[in-house]
């Protein structure tokens, strides 16, 4: 993560922290454009399916955030459905990073 802007490097590790905390599959980070910071894990209920980056978003959203300037998931998976961040804001970033925090 030495390459990356010290912001992003931040997404990274809380996205990590909350995978580590949970347990979960995914952990995800998302920064709006005033530079406040949403992070959510994957939600798995029977009745609700959420990967960790739509859990993120949709907290930023019901934060009220129109516009996000970054995200940041952490993951074993290859692909990473972007489709939430960019219907906020399809010029933002979406960093995939494996559990130990090195970019894909």
């Amino acid at each position: 993560m030495a390459d990356l802007d010290p912001e992003d490097a931040k997404l990274i590790t809380l996205a990590r922290s909350a995978r580590a905390r949970s347990g979960a599959q995914e952990g995800a980070a998302v920064r709006d454009d005033t530079g406040r910071t949403y992070v959510a894990t994957t939600v798995d209920l029977p009745s609700l399916q959420l990967t960790a980056l739509q859990s993120a978003v949709a907290a930023a959203v019901s934060s009220g955030v129109a516009t996000l300037e970054a995200a940041a998931v952490v993951t074993d998976l290859l692909d990473v459905d972007r489709a939430v961040v960019d219907d906020l804001t399809p010029s933002a970033p979406v960093l995939v990073a494996d559990p130990k925090g090195e970019l894909r």
